[in-house]
């Protein structure tokens, strides 16, 4: 493995927390680990002329390479059940009613990774509102800064351990099956959910705010100051009585948090 000296530690650390709000100053080895093959492959000879390429933002490709090395992508459908089941006994009702009349909502995956979360979701929404479906336009955004995992998403091909706390059913009625042991989700599920980059440090400026924001398992790589910043722009773009999913691994500042608490990683906005 290749050397990372204290000085280049602290300039890429604080370089990564600055743009994208990660937290790695307590992981120096794990920066070495992960990082030190693609190094080398690439051809440098230490960490120093590395840190330099990345600090000028030259090429944005690496950068993103960079942060799929350090982050973990791990997630897969129905993950977190408890929110599913709050999504359609307390959720979904309300915004039925809210949005009687113009029959659009308005749901953003923040930090989607690979497609599983929003595409859950929408498979939610397909049972949850039935034959009255084509009636209501609950297309989605699921944003990542990472554009190759975003393209791993819209391939929206997965492997049957993705899919093993699905609902036998839905794998039949959501899925085509391409090969053994990989399915691709289908085409009306797939159309629903918009895919887009946006990196969470940035202002939130979408046309429309939310009526429901899933944020789950991506505040656990920020500090408290990063993560109380990121919530207080959610609240922002969030409906008053929309509703914040977060992960259960997660847990938001009770004294400064501006949203209600609801039950364990689930807000909702006055």
């Amino acid at each position: 493995m290749l050397d990372l000296t204290d000085s280049d530690f602290q300039r890429l650390y604080t370089y990564i927390k600055q743009h994208y709000g990660i937290d790695l100053s307590k992981k120096k080895q794990l920066i070495v680990s992960r990082l030190s093959n693609t190094l080398t492959a690439q051809g440098f000879k230490d960490f120093s002329a590395y840190v330099d390429e990345i600090m000028s933002g030259r090429d944005p490709e690496m950068v993103t390479a960079m942060l799929n090395k350090l982050t973990t992508n791990y997630t897969y459908f129905l993950r977190e059940e408890a929110h599913f089941k709050f999504l359609w006994d307390v959720v979904l009702p309300d915004l039925e009613r809210k949005h009687t009349r113009d029959k659009v909502l308005s749901i953003w995956s923040a930090g989607c990774s690979s497609g599983e979360e929003p595409y859950t979701i929408s498979m939610y929404l397909k049972e949850y509102f039935g034959a009255k479906a084509s009636q209501w336009d609950t297309r989605l955004l699921a944003t990542d800064i990472s554009q190759k995992i975003l393209n791993t998403a819209n391939t929206a091909s997965y492997g049957e351990e993705s899919l093993s706390s699905l609902p036998a059913n839905w794998k039949q009625k959501y899925f085509v099956q391409k090969e053994p042991g990989k399915y691709t989700v289908s085409p009306d599920i797939k159309k629903n959910v918009i895919f887009r980059t946006f990196n969470l440090m940035d202002p939130i400026q979408f046309k429309r705010k939310f009526d429901l924001i899933f944020c789950r398992n991506v505040m656990i790589y920020f500090d408290q100051d990063t993560k109380d910043a990121l919530v207080r722009r959610f609240h922002g773009a969030t409906v008053p009585g929309g509703y914040l999913f977060i992960g259960h691994s997660e847990g938001l500042n009770k004294v400064s948090c501006p949203y209600d608490y609801i039950q364990p990683a689930i807000y909702r906005k006055k």
